[in-house]
């Protein structure tokens, strides 16, 4: 029954992008190492100091182009209160429990890759940052003294606090959608498993585009929509999964060019992609431009200033952990299948 419920046909089709070339598109191909990835001209990009402020074709999943989403969800960690709260619990276990299963070290350093990490005296921000796992990677190339962790948890920066490894890295509370950092300050923006949580994402990149400085580059890697009616459910009730055009059309309307979106996943997933992935895809883009993005905005989504109704909080808090324990399952279904499907059967 379980089988059977978790079993949703894949399915990938062709869409042609009417965008000119200059604006780029990515993910040629299906597979998660980005092999087919497109590969786009980069712009150099030098060193500054970080500040605080007072016609190409392109496979995407089915799902990117058919699969319907309610105008309106519920997505209950998909707040920066319940979110606040789902990771002051979850980051006693995070890097044990939920990096084995969704975002492993191998898929860190691909996801990583099209970020261009290629001079240690690189300035670089992770915004979302988190336990610090994947700023791990970042000073895999980049020296710790030029990295600021960001994260609106103190929770989880405690915990990347207590890494050898980071502590030359600046660690600072805040927020994706309103960067405490100058215009034009930061030679690399990244952002992993972190837009999931923003109330809205375009905010969140238009802000990358305001920090980076001409030629610097941002890379957001986040979770992408299931096709599979059961992953759909939770995913709606849990938080944002977007599609894959939804990541490129934020990054072109932010100011970006040259996006690129490189598929990643868990080795034993083999390339099935129905259930969504909660760290599914790494999208760059280039800064064409000094300055703010040309995108103007009107007032944040979500004011967390205003006081909410205890039990509505509650129950939101509760329905959205529900939810994220389906994908806590998820991936050790898939690991199971793995070791019992023979290599040349599809799973």
């Amino acid at each position: 029954m379980a089988s059977a419920m978790l079993n949703g046909a894949e399915n990938l089709t062709h869409i042609r992008n009417f965008s000119p070339p200059s604006k780029g598109l990515g993910c040629l191909g299906s597979d998660f190492h980005g092999k087919n990835s497109l590969k786009l001209n980069s712009v150099p990009c030098g060193n500054i100091s970080i500040g605080v402020r007072k016609n190409r074709t392109t496979l995407v999943p089915k799902c990117s182009a058919s699969a319907s989403r309610p105008a309106s969800q519920p997505r209950f960690i998909q707040h920066k209160k319940e979110a606040f709260w789902f990771y002051r619990f979850l980051s006693i276990v995070y890097d044990h429990v939920i990096n084995p299963g969704h975002w492993t070290e191998d898929m860190r350093d691909e996801a990583l890759e099209p970020a261009d990490l290629n001079n240690r005296n690189l300035i670089v921000v992770d915004v979302g940052g988190g336990t610090g796992f994947t700023t791990l990677g970042i000073v895999k190339h980049v020296d710790a003294k030029n990295v600021t962790i960001l994260d609106q948890s103190p929770h989880q920066l405690a915990k990347a606090k207590q890494k050898e490894a980071l502590k030359e890295c600046r660690i600072i509370e805040g927020d994706a959608e309103d960067l405490p950092f100058l215009t034009d300050s930061v030679d690399r923006y990244v952002s992993a498993g972190s837009i999931e949580y923003w109330p809205d994402p375009q905010r969140g990149i238009k802000e990358a585009y305001r920090v980076l400085r001409l030629g610097g580059k941002a890379c957001i890697i986040g979770p992408v929509y299931p096709t599979f009616w059961l992953s759909r459910f939770f995913a709606d009730v849990w938080m944002l999964f977007p599609k894959e055009e939804e990541y490129i059309e934020w990054f072109e309307k932010a100011g970006f060019k040259d996006v690129r979106l490189k598929r990643i996943g868990p080795k034993w997933y083999r390339g099935v992609r129905r259930h969504g992935l909660i760290m599914g895809c790494s999208v760059t883009g280039i800064k064409p431009a000094s300055g703010d993005s040309p995108l103007k905005l009107g007032p944040k989504a979500e004011d967390v200033s205003k006081p909410v109704n205890p039990f509505v909080f509650l129950m939101r808090f509760i329905l959205g952990v529900m939810a994220a324990t389906y994908y806590v399952l998820v991936p050790i279904y898939m690991w199971i299948k793995d070791q019992i499907v023979p290599k040349d059967q599809p799973i």
